[in-house]
């Protein structure tokens, strides 16, 4: 598939790059992935194709970080997804947490289908508990707070380098596609095995097989 060539060069130029290079920018990182079905939300964005992604993230000392994210996607006439997002994330003593906004452009899908979200996550221990709220849109019969998406995460090393990691989450509001979805995975260096099910129309449990890599720029 022309798409396992494409990830394979682009993993050996990320190898070569993270070997060759002669100066790293505190702070800035890169990563790189490939998956058999892209998902969010428990939806496939890639009509349940292979989906390549690469992003480049900036995190400073205080807390504070921003990047952008990039795949590939097929719904509508939207080819890519593009997100910006910026954000504070710390920790206490008994938990960490991290509040941001995001935005998803999709190329060639027109503005209105480009949308903005504000969220936040509390971690305790290996529970995850989050929040997005709709914050901005292009479509104009929508308004802040018009979607929300609920979700809560447990993660937990099952043995050394081998993680589980549990979902569920729920979508709601006039500009959500109304749902709940669970899912489950293992990850091991890099690589993830996952199962995603959702209560919408039409969609059973999936399983999806992805690779990814973060290296510092």
């Amino acid at each position: 598939m022309k798409k396992t060539l494409l990830v394979a060069s682009i993993l050996g130029a990320v190898s070569a790059m993270s070997s060759t290079s002669a100066m790293a920018v505190e702070g800035l990182s890169a990563n790189v992935g490939v998956t058999s079905n892209y998902f969010w939300r428990g939806m496939t964005q890639a009509a349940d194709e292979a989906a390549v992604s690469g992003g480049i993230d900036y995190a400073a000392a205080s807390g504070f970080y921003a990047g952008t994210w990039v795949s590939n996607v097929n719904f509508g006439s939207g080819d890519t997804e593009t997100d910006l997002y910026l954000g504070f994330s710390g920790e206490t003593e008994s938990l960490s947490y991290d509040v941001g906004y995001v935005y998803f452009n999709y190329a060639n899908a027109g503005q209105a289908a480009d949308f903005g979200e504000v969220y936040g996550s509390v971690t305790f221990g290996a529970l995850t508990l989050g929040l997005a709220v709709l914050a901005n849109t292009e479509a104009s019969e929508y308004d802040f707070g018009d979607s929300t998406y609920v979700s809560a995460d447990y993660a937990f090393e099952v043995s050394e380098g081998l993680e589980a990691a549990f979902h569920i989450g729920s979508y709601d509001g006039d500009f959500a596609v109304e749902g709940v979805d669970i899912g489950a995975s293992l990850s091991k260096d890099g690589f993830t095995f996952g199962l995603i099910e959702t209560d919408r129309d039409g969609q059973g449990l999936e399983a999806y097989v992805s690779y990814a890599i973060d290296f510092d720029l």
